[in-house]
């Protein structure tokens, strides 16, 4: 499960941005999530609720919420866009497979929200 990895990861970097700001506190973590990007959402909240609760004085008791990111991809033969998870690697218009990953692969912290 490479969720606890991720979590620590997110959590000392949370943790130094607090410091830089002198941030005692912060109530709220946002990250931007793609749909394929191999980390499992309902993983990563067990993990991040145990971790704030029981590793970071700066993080207790915050949450963290996880927005998606659609999962699209790009064919080079028709410049068409369409559902990764839906159809894969072949474009559903022209049945090519000279296709590439637009997004749906970030993982992001995107907002920090911290008590005033």
């Amino acid at each position: 499960m490479h969720e606890l990895g991720v979590t620590f990861t997110v959590i000392k970097r949370v943790e130094e941005v607090a410091k830089e700001n002198n941030v005692k506190h912060v109530s709220k973590v946002t990250l931007s999530l793609g749909e394929v990007s191999t980390v499992i959402k309902e993983q990563l909240i067990d993990c991040w609720n145990w971790a704030v609760k029981n590793k970071s004085e700066v993080l207790y008791g915050a949450t963290l919420d996880v927005e998606q990111i659609p999962a699209i991809t790009y064919c080079e033969d028709c410049k068409g866009e369409y559902s990764t998870v839906k159809y894969g690697k072949t474009c559903p218009y022209c049945n090519s497979k000279n296709t590439w990953l637009k997004q749906g692969n970030e993982f992001i912290i995107k907002d920090i929200t911290v008590d005033e």
